[in-house]
Parts: structure tokens; C-alpha cells; sequence
């Protein structure tokens, strides 16, 4: 079983600061990434206009390592602050990481 985990977020733009003060609260060991990213997928109901046309949807991802006790907490604490807001994550374990 894999002890550490990268969980994924690609959040709307409108609740970056939000996203960022929970995971600030939650996450103190590793820290964590953010960056601007393009989503594309083809469920369009919640797309604008011009970003049906363009055919993406501005996004900011964000990217940490958790245990498997701070991947619970962390999906739990989401749910319960974000609910229908439409962050779409996904989960990966980690099969080594380091500093070079």
C-alpha cells in the first residue's frame, strides 16, 4: 500500500484564494503548487459563451503530497467548505519522490 498520494484540483478561478487558505490550513509539511491551466472536456453546460466557442475553460490547478490520513482529511474538508463548486480532482500514489 502506497503511503503518500498527489492529489490533483482543477478549480474555477473565482475560489483560488478560498482553495488556497484551506489548503494552507490543511497542509503544512509539503506545501503545495498552483498554476493556471486550460480545461477541456466535453460537458459544456457550465461553460460560457466564448468558452464554448474557444473550447476551454480557465482553470487553476493545484497539486500536493498527502499521506493517506491527510488525502481523507483533505477530501472531507473540501466537500464540506466547496460543495457544488465544481472542482473536478483526481488522486495518484506516489512511487517515489525526492530533491536533486
Amino acid at each position: 500500500m502506497h503511503q503518500e498520494y498527489l492529489i490533483t484540483l482543477n478549480v474555477p478561478p473565482g475560489i483560488e484564494e478560498p482553495i488556497v487558505d484551506c489548503l494552507l490550513m490543511l497542509e503544512a509539511e509539503h506545501g503545495f503548487s498552483s498554476f493556471a491551466v486550460n480545461a477541456h472536456h466535453h460537458e459544456n453546460k457550465s461553460l460560457s459563451l466564448a468558452e464554448q466557442v474557444s473550447g476551454r475553460q480557465k482553470r487553476v490547478r493545484f497539486q500536493m503530497y498527502v499521506n493517506a490520513q491527510g488525502l481523507a482529511a483533505l477530501l472531507a474538508q473540501l466537500q464540506e467548505e466547496f460543495s457544488g463548486s465544481g472542482i473536478r480532482y483526481w488522486v495518484l500514489p506516489v512511487i517515489e519522490k525526492g530533491v536533486i
